[in-house]
């Protein structure tokens, strides 16, 4: 008898639990008791959809007590949508404290992109400062300088669906500030007006197809770099050096192969001459022979050449003599 109490007992508490899991009286009091009344067969079905009832109850609870009114079905449509039901209700209440227009649709659409509906009205009330990396620039007479940005954005919550991000606001805001002090006539004249920077980079409407609308754009440091016009002219000095001695050793290369060309060339006329020089006995024999050359001819040729050689000789021998004009003059 005992045991068969205590299985109906088990079984009643089974029953009672599994009860109260498909229909949650605590929150259909807490939601009656708030003046955001959901019925108890709606929370049933959300059981039934797989939404938690308390995600959606609270929520509803949170916006009625803030004046907002946010049907059941929004709020259910948007958590099996897969957005973050609790960040969109606190974002809406966070606006109409602002006084921001933003409605539920829109919320929940920002909130679908990816984005951090409640940042992104935090944001729009109070500004972000974006801190921009350092930035290397050359102003016209060559010398580098190295700025830093500091960006004041706010949201902008008409476009911030398709708005492109803060990697664009930075990257966008560089550029800006490398072509202004590239147009810059001196360094010196950026170091004494930075604020120049910043007006220029201003008025260019960098915030154009962003989720953001730049309010400020405010340069934090200016340090000087390199002469980095100093180095390029130095460096092309070098490469014109290394030009013309490539150009002068190509010369004197030509020159070399053209002497010995030429020494080529004398070689081979020494080389004939002789060879001709060979052929004079066999002629002069030949002569002899016919009857052309007779030996007094022979000896009379003999004595022009020694006689020849002999003045040559001669005139090798003798230094040439002082022009006596010379040291009179000095």
């Amino acid at each position: 008898m005992e045991a068969s109490l205590f299985v109906l007992t088990f079984f009643a508490l089974v029953i009672l639990g599994f009860i109260l899991y498909f229909v949650p009286v605590g929150l259909w009091i807490a939601a009656y008791a708030s003046g955001a009344y959901v019925g108890i067969g709606t929370l049933i079905a959300m059981r039934l959809r797989r939404v938690p009832p308390s995600i959606i109850v609270k929520s509803r609870i949170s916006a009625v007590k803030a004046g907002l009114s946010i049907s059941v079905n929004d709020l259910e449509a948007h958590y099996l949508a897969g957005g973050n039901v609790e960040r969109v209700v606190n974002a809406l209440i966070s606006a109409d404290k602002a006084e921001l227009e933003i409605t539920f649709a829109r919320a929940t659409a920002i909130d679908l992109a990816g984005r951090d509906v409640l940042e992104a009205v935090q944001m729009s009330v109070n500004p972000k400062v974006i801190t921009t990396p350092k930035v290397a620039a050359v102003a016209k007479d060559g010398i580098q300088l190295i700025a830093q940005s500091r960006v004041t954005v706010r949201a902008d919550l008409d476009r911030l669906v398709g708005g492109a991000g803060e990697e664009t606001i930075v990257a966008r805001v560089g550029e800006g500030v490398v072509s202004t002090i590239g147009s810059a006539e001196s360094h010196k004249k950026v170091l004494e007006n930075p604020d120049e920077i910043s007006k220029t980079v201003l008025a260019k409407g960098l915030d154009a197809g962003t989720a953001f609308q730049i309010l400020s754009i405010d340069i934090a440091d200016v340090d000087v770099g390199s002469n980095i016009g100093a180095k390029l002219q130095t460096e092309q000095a070098e490469a014109d050096k290394q030009i013309a001695q490539a150009l002068a050793e190509g010369r004197r290369a030509m020159a070399v192969a053209q002497e010995q060309e030429m020494k080529a060339r004398v070689h081979e006329m020494r080389a004939k001459v002789v060879e001709a020089e060979a052929e004079i006995p066999l002629a002069m024999s030949q002569a002899f022979r016919e009857g052309n050359l007779g030996v007094m001819d022979y000896y009379n040729m003999k004595n022009v050449a020694s006689d020849t050689k002999m003045r040559d000789s001669i005139s090798r021998s003798v230094e040439p003599e002082e022009d006596p004009s010379k040291g009179e003059n000095e």
